[in-house]
């Protein structure tokens, strides 16, 4: 500004500064609040996969498939707590660097606010000064005529000690004035200076600001995705056990510990109690009949709206 004592350009650099404090202060209570909702979640999944039951009845390998897959889903639920525990660390750290540029920040601050008030005390004394000076007015040029013309050696020497004392006072005015000037020239070049310099450490800070916070950005991002990978990583551990579930063998698992044995029940046979004079055919003994095994299983199919499986590259997909 070309008025001496303004601060409007430094006060918008001070409210840019503050307003991307404000900015810093925002995503770290956008991480704390994230990480109270992967906390959260989390404990539910582990809540879940403790509490809920979820084929406890069922046998051999599909049995082996269903403690994989609650185990993977407690094992989720751990690593969204350990998600919320990172993000509350970003968040510590993200507060620690914006405090530490507030504390930096303010002793520039202080400096500069020094400065302004020395500045606007020595531009005020200089004005003052300056306006002093300009009402000492020429001594009237009836004094001058008076002088060449005296009326009377008396008078001659009254307005001789007027004009003395009126010069004296001017010359004394223009020289305080003088000082006054180069004194506020110095202050005015060191209030430069630190201006300058200030404006140079603001813009470092706010340069280091940006950068934090992208970096911060970045690495969160890259949390969340690592977290999906060891997610899906955990999702494969299920897949693979649903692959080793083997319906043929379960079938038989669960056949071979109920069987009661490998012959079906005799025929009853008739016995005729009514007439027991009358020839009777007696009746074959039974024959016991074993009990072949059925053939092979169906093939399950899929109805309707149900998922396919396959897998493809070793990789199994539902």
């Amino acid at each position: 500004s070309t008025d001496l004592t303004s601060t409007v350009g430094y006060d918008s650099i001070i409210q840019h500064l503050n307003d991307g404090r404000k900015n810093c202060k925002e995503f770290e209570d956008f991480l704390k609040e994230r990480a109270i909702i992967e906390e959260k979640y989390g404990k539910e999944l582990i809540n879940l996969s403790k509490k809920k039951p979820c084929g406890q009845t069922e046998l051999n390998t599909l049995k082996r498939s269903l403690d994989v897959f609650k185990q993977q889903i407690d094992n989720v639920g751990q690593g969204h707590i350990q998600l919320a525990q990172t993000l509350r660390e970003e968040a510590k750290k993200m507060e620690d660097f914006r405090e530490k540029q507030k504390l930096h920040r303010k002793k520039i601050e202080l400096i500069m606010e020094a400065i302004h008030k020395n500045r606007n005390v020595q531009y005020k004394k200089t004005m003052e000064v300056k306006q002093t000076h300009c009402c000492f007015l020429p001594p009237p040029l009836g004094c001058t005529q008076a002088l060449l013309h005296p009326p009377s050696l008396s008078r001659f020497w009254q307005l001789f000690v007027k004009l003395a004392q009126t010069k004296s006072a001017l010359e004394d005015s223009d020289r305080s004035y003088q000082q006054s000037v180069t004194m506020l020239e110095k202050v005015r070049e060191e209030w430069q200076k630190e201006h300058i310099k200030a404006c140079e450490f603001f813009e470092t800070q706010e340069c280091d600001r940006i950068s934090y916070v992208r970096n911060a950005l970045w690495l969160h991002v890259n949390q969340l995705s690592l977290g999906c990978v060891q997610n899906d990583e955990k999702y494969e551990e299920i897949r693979k056990s649903l692959e080793m579930c083997n319906i043929e063998k379960d079938v038989d698992f669960f056949v071979n510990l109920r069987k009661t044995g490998s012959l079906a029940p005799a025929p009853v046979v008739y016995e005729n109690y009514y007439n027991t004079q009358r020839n009777v055919t007696p009746a074959r003994s039974p024959v016991p009949v074993s009990i072949s095994r059925r053939g092979p299983l169906p093939t399950p199919t899929s109805a309707p709206g149900e998922p396919d499986y396959a897998t493809v590259d070793g990789y199994s997909l539902v």
